[in-house]
């Protein structure tokens, strides 16, 4: 490598390249390295039946796209400009440079490397640290274990990948939901109401309520007061009354709301303008039984859809189902137990509940997907379930969601507590982002479930352990 400009080197491990594949566009005028092994670390996840595949494919092209214009190898080792594709290319950005740190030989303060990949990183950013002492070196990783390791090793700088990450506590994370300490009609001087469609709207000033946001809930202790909000502008904002006692007397395949969040959830649910619906909460908090109640009422009762899709994310799924036997749908039953745990919850009073199911799954056309088959598709009125989605990386989510088709409707839920992920954080999780990213969006809802009901052991063992 020669001396460049830049005061800052960024090695990036192989995670970050999967977790964002376009990242190599986001470290400005700063120069970014790749070690070799990273490379090697791509072309194997590349071809294996992984969730992470197409993403290792996308790192790769992108790689392959900035490289390509080097003149000769050598410069590919000292440097080639990135350039921002499209209009954007007389952006000024640092250097790509991929660094052989398979050459190194072993020397003091070095890890032991033979077959530890994470190490030949750890090593081939000490020694850029070494050669390089005017210049700042930073290890990106998403992996804290390894970023733990760097530092141990001497290190001086290892961060991880937060570009994508749009708060920065989780309790800044908007609820779908806001509560006012004083009933609201006794703040309002003026207020425009009137009725479409046979529901009512009040139009009233923006300094009511100064933070609200589209399709945000709001409810005061008056049991009186339950609205949304569906339109922000200027000076005024526009929110439908939604009844309190309508709300708690809703009804989907004979499941009521138990809280006035899964109330707020089931609305959102059956709007059929909004197209995209987020569930957050605790375990045993409503989530998935609100989303599947309110899907077999659509579909079977009301015929708005065709059938319910359900997916979710598990690091052993796309590892583990082609060895299998059976079909896609035989694969996923054993990961879509949750769904079949509130099939029979709702129709334990049945006089034949596995008959109940079965017809429930057939006639509502029930198909558990692999996310690895959700890809390249185009999914058309249908209601498309995520389940486990805090375990998505934004990117992931995004391939999901752009699936959604005319007459689509999407449910991603997931518990922010329960993350399996070794790279992903509850700040860096897809759901995290998605809840963000689609705030002033108007066909999109979060919901952030309160409570546990699933039993007095469950509550019990999430408030204190």
């Amino acid at each position: 490598m020669s001396p460049s400009k830049a005061s800052r080197l960024y090695i990036l491990d192989t995670n970050v390249l999967l977790h964002d594949p376009k990242c190599l566009f986001e470290f400005k005028e700063q120069d970014v390295a790749i070690p070799m092994t990273v490379l090697e670390e791509l072309d194997d996840i590349k071809d294996r039946k992984q969730t992470v595949a197409a993403e290792a494919r996308h790192a790769i092209r992108v790689i392959d796209s900035i490289i390509s214009s080097a003149s000769n190898p050598s410069q590919i080792t000292k440097g080639v400009r990135i350039l921002l594709p499209g209009k954007d290319r007389a952006t000024k950005l640092g250097l790509l440079s991929i660094f052989p740190d398979h050459e190194l030989t072993a020397r003091a303060g070095f890890l032991p490397d033979e077959r530890n990949k994470d190490n030949r990183i750890i090593n081939c950013a000490l020694h850029l640290q070494s050669t390089f002492p005017h210049r700042q070196i930073v290890l990106v990783t998403k992996d804290i274990n390894m970023r733990l390791k760097a530092l141990g090793a001497g290190l001086e700088r290892v961060e991880d990948y937060r570009t994508d990450q749009l708060v920065s506590d989780i309790d800044l994370l908007p609820e779908g939901h806001h509560h006012l300490e004083k009933p609201f009609w006794e703040g309002v001087d003026k207020v425009d109401s009137f009725q479409k469609e046979g529901k009512t709207y009040h139009k009233v000033a923006h300094t009511l309520l100064p933070d609200t946001y589209p399709n945000e809930y709001i409810y005061d202790d008056s049991k009186d007061f339950v609205a949304r909000t569906v339109r922000v502008e200027g000076d005024s904002i526009t929110l439908q009354d939604l009844g309190y006692s309508h709300m708690m007397h809703q009804s989907c395949w004979g499941i009521s709301p138990i809280n006035i969040q899964q109330a707020f959830a089931m609305q959102a649910m059956l709007d059929p303008d909004i197209d995209l619906t987020i569930f957050l909460g605790s375990a045993g908090s409503g989530k998935t039984l609100i989303a599947l109640a309110c899907a077999l009422e659509m579909v079977i009762e009301q015929g708005r859809y065709n059938k319910i899709i359900v997916t979710r994310s598990t690091p052993p799924v796309a590892e583990d189902i082609g060895f299998l036997p059976g079909t896609e749908e035989e694969k996923m039953t054993p990961w879509m137990s949750s769904i079949n745990d509130n099939l029979e919850a709702m129709h334990a009073q049945d006089e034949r509940p596995q008959s109940s199911v079965k017809y429930a799954i057939e006639k509502a056309n029930i198909q558990f997907k692999s996310l690895n088959f959700i890809r390249g598709r185009s999914i058309q009125n249908a209601i498309v379930l995520i389940d486990e989605a805090q375990n998505l990386t934004p990117q992931q989510l995004k391939t999901i969601i752009t699936r959604c088709g005319k007459g689509t409707k999407m449910v991603c839920m997931g518990n922010l507590a329960q993350i399996d992920s070794n790279y992903l954080t509850p700040l860096t999780s897809g759901l995290t982002y998605i809840v963000e990213r689609f705030r002033e969006f108007e066909g999109s809802a979060s919901v952030h479930f309160q409570g546990v009901f699933r039993s007095r052991l469950a509550e019990f063992a999430e408030e204190h352990l």
